[in-house]
């Protein structure tokens, strides 16, 4: 595995959780392919992988794999769930794979892993917690406002904390939603309703 090289766009790469939903296979076993140098991939000087997107796509052909998901994805709801408690995350992840809209969620449990593979995905919603480990959800959500990439992307926050405590943190950026914990999923199942609405109008 490489160390240093780095890429030209945000776009030649990705984490190793969104090249495991990419591939249909574990964490785990991407790690073996890297190692097997069936994946071309480095780390960047904090010891965080980056995966080459073209060797991704090398793979799929190599193995009669469907190509990354352009096959109907442009009319799915693409959601990033950025969550670290696992009981919360598996779901709203589950909620999302059973939902009779199109949505295409892909959850990741740090603000950091969203950081590097947002890119990559290009989310039309990113469903964010706000206290995190490491990058939690404000520092999140402020990088990624000062990213005109992200402009059109809605950010909604789902949070145990309370909007005084949220103020006193230096609040949220502005259009940001805010959904309290615990988390309701009818109210979930009309955002997501209003959202393809959105869209198709």
């Amino acid at each position: 595995m490489q160390t240093n090289p780095s890429p030209d766009t945000l776009e030649d790469y990705c984490g190793t959780t969104y090249a495991a939903k990419l591939l249909g296979l574990s964490v785990g076993t991407i790690q073996t392919l890297v190692e097997k140098n069936e994946l071309q991939a480095w780390k960047t000087q904090g010891g965080h992988r980056r995966i080459s997107m073209p060797s991704i796509r090398e793979y799929q052909r190599k193995h009669n794999m469907l190509t990354t998901p352009a096959d109907g994805r442009d009319n799915r709801l693409r959601v990033l769930l950025v969550e670290d408690d696992p009981v919360t995350r598996e779901m709203l992840r589950d909620f999302c794979n059973r939902c009779a809209m199109p949505v295409d969620c892909t959850a990741m449990s740090s603000g950091l892993e969203a950081l590097i593979d947002i890119a990559s995905i290009q989310p039309d919603v990113l469903i964010a917690d706000l206290n995190m480990p490491g990058v939690d959800g404000f520092e999140l959500l402020r990088t990624l406002r000062n990213n005109p990439q992200f402009n059109k992307m809605t950010s909604l926050v789902v949070s145990a904390l309370s909007p005084e405590e949220i103020e006193a943190r230096g609040g949220l950026p502005e259009g940001t939603i805010f959904m309290a914990k615990p988390v309701n999923m009818h109210w979930f199942n009309g955002f997501f309703a209003a959202m393809m609405a959105g869209r198709q109008a």
